[in-house]
């Protein structure tokens, strides 16, 4: 008798529960009520900026116009700013807001943008102390229009750590991680500045790179223009690294390789050093038919791309221990161990880097800044990269 009770309630049981199912999906949804997301809170940077620390920030941010001051006044969107204070603009030689008169608003924008990340908050544990350096665009837009560029491509700004010590470029950031409501600012030591000019704008006009640019042209020998060194050098999408050989490195290696040629070739040594110096002696060794089936344009490319990385990288981003990176050779020699580089750090900075070939018996200095000359030497900053003066020429075998 139960079996029969059962048997004849469950099917009941289902149906009513099949019956309540349906009706229940098929009652009147409750109207949606719109979820709050609650704004930000605290001081947006341009709020910040009222600290009177940075007085001629503030005026410069304020010449530049309402597009930079709507920019990062806005609650709703994620910056990272690298801010220079009062200090640092004196050290970049902007001791007053009067000095700001000499500069356009568009000028200011051009370079504070060039100091503004968008869209993320870069905090000082997220940025690495792996070589190359972090490469971060920024919001400065590349300009003019290219039609080579990709739509959209903005300068790029390269946040660094090595040890303790933070950096944006080759510049110290003084002070990390202050938040505000639309982000993250860093104090900086000093303006960092957006590069106009790309890397073949120096090699071509410095006075002490004629045999660097000598030895350009001789390995573009023969090879189409949109495929030349020259071409890559003023390639503003590039982002390289230049060890530049001085031109007495060039004249010191000429000087001994073209010796040791000329006495294979019989003459006698004193004979052959002094017939090597007189030839080495000026730029125009590359463009000589008598050693162009010595320096072949393949040879003298070879060692040219062999000084330069396919990544920027700024002293302050060398390691501290000798660490090999590969050169543009190792596109063509995959197996190439590159070239091996290290700096000492000092209390403000990089005091001393080596970059060292494969083949050379010591390490080259990298020329460190400051230079009695009128262009520096060491983290010399282009459009397209980074250029360091060298005093050795570098070899890859």
């Amino acid at each position: 008798m139960k079996l029969s009770i059962y048997k004849s309630f469950l099917p009941v049981t289902i149906l009513a529960l099949a019956v309540s199912v349906f009706v229940s999906c098929n009652k009147d949804l409750p109207v949606a009520e719109p979820i709050t997301i609650p704004a930000p809170t605290g001081a947006t940077i341009l709020e910040f900026l009222d600290d009177p620390n940075y007085s001629i920030l503030k005026a410069a941010v304020t010449k530049a116009g309402t597009n930079f001051t709507n920019l990062i006044s806005d609650k709703s969107a994620v910056f990272t700013f690298f801010a220079p204070d009062d200090a640092a603009f004196q050290r970049s030689g902007i001791m007053t807001t009067a000095h700001l008169a000499g500069f356009r608003p568009g000028q200011l924008d051009t370079l504070l943008r060039y100091h503004l990340i968008g869209g993320q908050k870069l905090t000082s544990a997220n940025i690495s102390s792996n070589f190359p350096n972090l490469q971060e665009p920024t919001m400065l837009a590349l300009a003019p229009p290219s039609a080579s560029l990709p739509p959209g491509l903005r300068m790029s700004i390269f946040p660094s750590k090595r040890g303790s010590n933070l950096f944006v470029n080759n510049i110290p950031i003084t002070q990390a991680d202050i938040a505000v409501a639309n982000g993250v600012v860093h104090r900086v030591a000093a303006l960092v500045a957006p590069p106009s000019q790309f890397l073949w704008n120096r090699i071509d006009t410095d006075p002490d790179l004629t045999y660097l640019k000598a030895a350009i042209i001789r390995a573009d020998s023969g090879a189409a223009a949109s495929s030349s060194l020259q071409a890559a050098l003023q390639n503003p999408a590039a982002n390289l690294t230049i060890f530049a050989p001085n031109n007495l490195a060039f004249q010191q290696i000429l000087t001994g390789q073209i010796t040791l040629a000329l006495m294979a070739q019989g003459l006698p040594q004193a004979n052959a050093a002094a017939a090597a110096a007189s030839l080495a002696d000026s730029s125009d060794v590359f463009s000589n038919p008598a050693l162009f089936s010595v320096l072949t344009a393949t040879t003298v490319k070879g060692i040219v791309v062999y000084h330069i990385l396919g990544a920027r990288a700024f002293s302050v981003n060398i390691p501290t221990t000798a660490t090999s990176v590969p050169t543009l050779l190792n596109s063509a020699i995959p197996s190439h161990p590159g070239v091996s580089v290290q700096a000492v750090f000092g209390a403000t900075g990089v005091t001393a880097a080596t970059v060292k070939g494969a083949a050379n018996p010591s390490a080259s200095n990298i020329l460190i800044n400051p230079t009695p000359a009128n262009k520096g030497t060491s983290d010399q900053h282009y459009i397209n990269g980074v250029i360091h003066i060298i005093d050795q020429v570098l070899r890859p075998q």
